[in-house]
């Protein structure tokens, strides 16, 4: 599969846009079957090891459950968190989609206010019927995730300052040269997000595709870019887990998120 950047543009629904001008057309993605399958396959990996149970999801030092094959942020009622909520964006999406999600899944929060709640019902019907219904749409899912993944560069653009544009837009560009790069910037977006919002920071400094393609050394388009992105990513999510606060105990994520960086730099 060898995938150019006009095409690979193409193929994920946005139009080349001049650093000043940061807006591209969002359209329809072009990806096939086959690559989005390849692509929703390895998120599920990289999210719970391609597991059922992983479907519905609780971590450790969380406040939510995260549900998916994305890990999609869903908050009990009355919790404000910092990350974006991706959960009931999913529903939606799935809605206009004219797919019926089962009943729990529709409530507007959470139905578990705490860990202990969620795992009690873990073996429940209707978490058996969510985890099924999951299990049964996760080409849905990929979509969701592919369109997500299409608004990230002209808002990224639009927050960056400037003079970073041109830098942002070419390093995109040269992860966008090959199928792991494809793959790269799709799931990035899924894991940690664009890097545009206000509340996604700590001590002032984000952690999203907007910082990771900021922090590329120079390299050539290709392989090597797919490289870079990956070490960048492991640069800037450690540096998230330095500034972030001591409580959440940050720090025994970070083998599991370089390992999850690690994927981007092979072939697809």
């Amino acid at each position: 599969m060898k995938l150019h950047y006009p095409i690979l543009m193409i193929a994920l629904g946005l139009s080349a846009c001049a650093p000043g001008n940061p807006r591209a057309d969002i359209q329809g993605s072009h990806l096939t079957a086959a690559q989005k399958a390849t692509i929703g396959k390895k998120i599920w990996q990289n999210e719970s090891g391609g597991k059922i149970d992983g479907l519905t999801a609780w971590n450790v030092g969380e406040e939510f459950p995260s549900l998916g094959i994305g890990h999609f942020i869903w908050y009990p009622a009355g919790f404000n968190g910092r990350f974006r909520e991706t959960w009931p964006e999913f529903i939606a999406y799935a809605k206009s989609k004219g797919v019926n999600p089962p009943t729990i899944a529709k409530v507007a929060n959470s139905p578990w206010n705490t860990r202990d709640e969620f795992f009690k019902d873990f073996r429940s019907p209707e978490m058996v019927r969510l985890r099924d219904w999951l299990a049964s749409t996760v080409n849905l899912q990929t979509d969701f995730i592919v369109d997500r993944s299409h608004a990230a560069l002209p808002k990224i653009l639009s927050a960056a300052p400037v003079p970073e544009r041109s830098k942002i837009k070419a390093n995109y560009e040269k992860v966008a040269t090959t199928p792991q790069g494809t793959y790269a910037l799709i799931d990035y977006v899924n894991f940690k997000g664009d890097g545009t919002s206000q509340t996604e920071k700590y001590k002032g400094q984000g952690w999203g595709l907007l910082q990771v393609l900021g922090g590329m050394q120079a390299v050539d388009s290709g392989a090597a870019a797919a490289r870079e992105f990956a070490a960048s990513s492991k640069r800037i999510l450690s540096r998230r887990i330095d500034n972030s606060p001591p409580e959440r105990g940050e720090a025994r994520w970070l083998e599991g998120w370089h390992k999850r960086c690690d994927t981007y730099a092979k072939p697809l």
